[in-house]
């Protein structure tokens, strides 16, 4: 539908011999809007107002809304919501394939209701990337990438011949196959336009995306976000994004990085920085002079990381440089100049020494960056790596049992934490001392300079290498996730690190799995032409596939013997990966402590064998003459990293490496794929099965009701991660979905992945809430998926799963309660699909994460928040009470209540209603966004 054109902003843009319509923002002036406060915009929020200018219909998005950004207040709070309509929509294949599902479902559905199922089809383009199911099972010889995609796709043929099913039953829907590279990675390497036509219309490229990483893609222009799958399919389906005008946050950069930092240096300071001045829903754009000298994949890095501190965007206007990517990535000529042209003409071309109108400013100089490492368990947490041994040490206590001065790791019973934190009660002995906090710096000085907790544990592998292993020994090094594989600086430098490695003789230490998962075929490219590869090879870093893998989660087993002696001996192991999570029970579940680092140092530390190593003091071995290796022997210089890229990659590489990135090799080519406009349905399946959103649901929404006799599900501490909540990593045999799929005739070696299951309600369902690390407060004692079942006599207790179903057969609605930072981490649409498919009606918490909150709406699920300064501890709440909600049913009057009255057995008290939006009250209204959705494409 053409735009009203309330501001005469359509014109025509001229370059070279084509004519591209285009909607002008210098035409938005006049009554309300200030002259020169268009100019004077944040590079996102100009985006943003092209955007609105180009939907404007009148009545969703009208010229008002128009004028609340071009005159927008960079003081105020935010409280204008608009309709931000994506260009296209991202999706990798873990998220991506309940969408497909439910697209497939909604077919059903809306031919049920009486409606044409042709209706449903993504409207606007959808491109799916399969990257995440690839395990490294294999590792360490020349075979491992071949026999790891024999294995993905022994794994996963059932959901690849529906995905195929999809890309050829929906229009504008297309898949990249397995093997190929990493979503975010292929997006800003590929499918990421800068500046998109369509029927003729030049604009700004942006987009939403199954990934919280999605991110990534601001690096080179491109304001785009992570979503839930629920919002991605109905941005598909061509429904608008409800959000309010954000606060903007102007990250100034001058300088340069000095010799030795590298890109994950300066995103792990700059994640520090940002998640220390808070950024939660927040836009954030980097300007200023050092813009102009940072590299573009050091950028797509910092973007990649925008979830981690918080942000719903870390954006880099367009300049120069991302021109340069983009034709060093094989874009075409007349791109390249379309992208510069509409840059300049609307204003979003970047000005070193421009001051746009920011809400809140920081700045960094780059030339104080350091190389740094994050961990054990978050990526904010930041530690040099001059101190990165004495920062272990300390850390260790909270992980490694047994006595020690002081041991942090004993938590007791009355703890907030929902799992072991770094702000757990003081432990002396095994016996519980005053509560109070430790002297960091004396305890930091005592771990770096003292004793640690040892356990050393003599350890034979199968060809008969013997050592001793312990707390702290190294257990996996990955380069892995595009985080860290899309740049070329860091891979190259690890792969000439490698090779001085080798020269000297230095080799891994035996109990180390070593993985290179690149996130394109174009690195291994340009490692082979620059004659790399073999180093990397020698050192057991030889390719096991191109995918996320040891990132979220798919790391593979640890070498048998090591991981025997780690489970017997209860040993605090380590990780140490190039990714972007490290949240505890991501990696494996063997490994208790995990460690985000540059890939040349994933390299040292495959090396060093342990984090109780100070790189820059201790050696990382001994030469063939027996001499000491330091770092600093092997560390290569930035020139020499420069000159390896200079020599080695090449815009023919992208152009060759993508030429037919939709086709697939011959495995993808050969699967055998149902065809037709719904899909059949195989109901001996465990991979896709109809999921149940749409069952009895009527023409017409029926009122919202309050809510009376709920249960306590969950009761949970503070910064509870999507990670806890939603089904991810391995199935284990004596839980309930292990129960379910050997029930199903899989066997225990079949089970796979949850995140291969995802599109498998039954499995999922009984795998939200059971993460190793999560601590339920109303079943002490436990960790995982544990509550109690008040529906029986003394409350016993058992699994969420088995007592959720008990309370669904009595009619007993059910509530979580939550601390701090409720649902921060990935964009996992299934931590609030199964938070709504266990019967949870409601979550309290203290505050959350933008996504999740937004997720639990889009399922049914009303997401309400303690009175400011209160929590369940404060109120006095066990999670043993009843609970009653009154006040939800204003919801039916077309408003949106600022609270409800809950009663919690004999308390009672307000509770802040975190239905932030118009367009959110609608969706709750229905029950949840995918049957609002439906409803509207019924009647339109």
């Amino acid at each position: 539908m053409a735009s009203k054109d309330s501001f005469g902003a359509h014109g025509t843009l001229d370059v070279g011999d084509k004519s591209y319509e285009i909607y002008r923002l210098s035409a938005v002036s006049g009554d309300g809007v200030p002259h020169g406060s268009v100019e004077n915009l944040p590079f996102s929020l100009k985006v943003l107002l092209e955007n609105l200018l180009r939907t404007e219909d009148g009545a969703n998005i009208t010229a008002d809304h128009i004028k609340a950004i071009a005159a927008w207040d960079e003081n105020a709070q935010p409280d204008k919501e608009i309709q931000f309509t994506p260009a296209r929509v991202i999706m990798q294949d873990f998220t991506g394939v309940p969408c497909v599902v439910d697209l497939a479902t909604m077919r059903e559905a809306m031919a049920e209701l009486g409606g044409d199922p042709a209706k449903i089809n993504p409207l606007a383009p959808a491109e799916m990337v399969i990257d995440h199911s690839v395990i490294a099972d294999v590792f360490g010889s020349p075979e491992a990438f071949e026999r790891n995609v024999e294995i993905e796709y022994e794994r996963n043929g059932e959901r690849y011949q529906f995905l195929r099913w999809g890309q050829g039953a929906f229009e504008d829907f297309k898949v990249v196959p397995p093997g190929t590279g990493i979503v975010h990675q292929v997006n800003i390497e590929h499918l990421a336009r800068t500046v998109m036509v369509r029927d003729g219309v030049a604009y700004p490229d942006t987009c939403v995306g199954t990934d919280s990483h999605t991110t990534m893609v601001n690096g080179i222009g491109v304001v785009g976000w992570g979503v839930g799958g629920i919002e991605a399919e109905a941005a598909m389906l061509g429904q608008p994004v409800s959000m309010l005008i954000p606060r903007v946050v102007g990250f100034k950069l001058s300088g340069d990085l000095p010799e030795g930092s590298t890109a994950t240096d300066l995103v792990l300071t700059i994640t520090e920085m940002l998640r220390e001045h808070g950024v939660v829903g927040k836009f954030v754009e980097f300007y200023g002079p050092g813009v102009s000298a940072l590299p573009l994949a050091n950028r797509a890095t910092i973007g990649n990381m925008s979830p981690e501190f918080g942000s719903t965007i870390a954006v880099f206007p367009i300049d120069e440089e991302t021109v340069r990517y983009l034709k060093l990535t094989g874009r075409s000529e007349e791109q390249l100049a379309l992208v510069e042209a509409y840059a300049k003409e609307q204003g979003l071309w970047h000005d070193p020494q421009a001051e746009p109108r920011f809400s809140e400013k920081l700045e960094l100089d780059l030339a104080t960056v350091v190389p740094s490492l994050a961990g054990p368990k978050r990526p904010q947490d930041r530690v040099a790596v001059s101190e990165a041994k004495g920062s272990f040490r300390l850390a260790l206590r909270d992980y490694a049992n047994g006595d020690f001065t002081i041991d942090k790791g004993r938590v007791d019973e009355s703890s907030k934490e929902s799992f072991p934190a770094s702000d757990s009660p003081t432990v002396y002995n095994g016996s519980s001392t005053e509560d109070r906090p430790l002297d960091h710096d004396h305890d930091h000085a005592a771990a770096a300079n003292g004793g640690r907790p040892s356990n050393p544990v003599p350890v034979t592998l199968a060809d008969g290498t013997s050592f001793e292993l312990d707390h702290g020994a190294v257990t996996i090094a990955a380069i892995t996730s595009c985080t860290n594989t899309s740049n070329p600086s860091v891979m190259i430098g690890a792969a000439l690190l490698a090779k001085k490695a080798v020269e000297k003789g230095l080799q891994r230490k035996p109990w180390v799995k070593t993985t290179l998962a690149p996130g394109s075929q174009v690195v291994s490219d340009y490692y082979e032409k620059s004659g790399l590869t073999p180093y990397l090879d020698k050192l057991g870093f030889n390719l096991v596939g191109y995918g996320c893998t040891t990132c979220i989660g798919n790391s593979g087993p640890l070498i048998p013997e090591v991981s025997q002696a780690v489970n017997d001996a209860d040993l605090a192991v380590v990780s140490v990966l190039s990714g972007n999570r490290n949240y505890e029970g991501r990696i494996n579940p063997d490994v208790k402590m995990n460690y985000l680092a540059s890939p040349p140092l994933v390299v040292a530390y495959a090396l060093a064998g342990s984090m109780d190593v100070d790189l820059f003091n201790d050696p990382l071995g001994q030469d063939t003459d027996g001499n000491d290796v330091f770092l600093k022997d092997i560390w290569p210089s930035p020139s020499e990293v420069e000159q390896v890229i200079a020599e080695s990659i090449s815009a023919d590489m992208f152009t060759k490496s993508y030429a037919d990135v939709f086709a697939g090799d011959e495995r993808w080519q050969n699967l055998e794929t149902p065809e037709g406009d719904t899909f059949a349905w195989d109901e001996d399946s465990t991979y896709v099965r109809r999921p149940p959103y749409f069952e009895g649901m009527p023409k017409e929404p029926t009122p919202v009701e309050d809510i009376s006799g709920a249960r306590v599900l969950l009761k949970l501490g503070d910064s509870v991660t999507t990670d806890h909540i939603s089904p991810a990593g391995a199935i284990k045999k004596d839980s309930p979905a292990g129960k379910y799929l050997s029930e199903h005739g899989v066997g225990p070696r079949d089970f796979n992945s949850y995140g291969s299951r995802r599109g498998n309600h039954e499995v999922m369902i009984r795998g939200t809430f059971a993460n190793i690390r999560l601590r339920n407060q109303i079943a002490p004692g436990t960790e995982g998926g544990f509550t109690r079942d008040f529906t029986q006599p003394d409350a016993p207790v058992t699994t969420v799963y088995d007592a959720s179903v008990n309370y669904i057969e009595q009619g007993i609605p059910l509530v979580v309660l939550a601390g701090k930072e409720y649902g921060s981490g990935s964009s996992r649409d299934w931590a609030a699909k199964g938070t709504s498919l266990l019967g949870v009606k409601a979550v309290i918490a203290e505050s959350y994460e933008r996504i999740h909150r937004s997720n639990l709406i889009g399922m049914g699920v009303i997401p309400l928040q303690f009175p400011e300064g209160e929590s369940a501890e404060s109120l006095g709440l066990t999670g043993e009470e009843e609970f009653s909600f009154t006040g939800i049913t204003a919801l039916n009057d077309g408003e949106i209540p600022r609270t409800v009255k809950v009663q919690a057995g004999d308390v009672e008290f307000d509770a802040v209603v975190r239905i932030d939006t118009p367009g959110e009250a609608s969706y709750y209204r229905n029950g949840g966004i995918m049957q609002y959705v439906l409803r509207n494409l019924l009647k339109g």
